[in-house]
């Protein structure tokens, strides 16, 4: 019994902090979801062994690691995904402005003759 109390205080102060006002990442989302499926899992399966509190506790831990780890992978993909995507924007605009110069250039040509 006392090792769910401690648990339960436990997951009450994560999803406190969660609510900071900011939203949050994939990694704080992860962890929150891979903790709380880890944590039901554990439970059902310590249930079956007759150590619910410990299954509990164990999966959420594991389940914790493996959301975090997933949700970090995930916030990486998309930063290069939007340094991709800036990269290819400024490229974008090189390429207008150098269209702008060479119309420009033959706009000049041609006014020569």
């Amino acid at each position: 019994m006392k090792i769910q109390s401690v648990i339960l205080l436990i997951a009450a102060l994560t999803l406190l902090a969660a609510c900071s006002g900011q939203p949050l990442s994939g990694r704080e989302k992860g962890t929150l979801g891979g903790a709380a499926a880890g944590a039901g899992l554990g439970a059902i399966i310590g249930s079956a062994t007759g150590h619910a509190g410990v299954g509990t506790a164990i999966g959420g831990g594991l389940g914790a690691i493996t959301g975090a780890a997933v949700g970090n992978e995930m916030d990486n993909s998309d930063r290069l995904n939007q340094d991709r995507d800036e990269r290819l924007r400024r490229q974008e605009e090189e390429i207008r402005r150098q269209q702008r110069e060479l119309d420009a250039i033959k706009r000049q040509q041609q006014d020569r003759y």
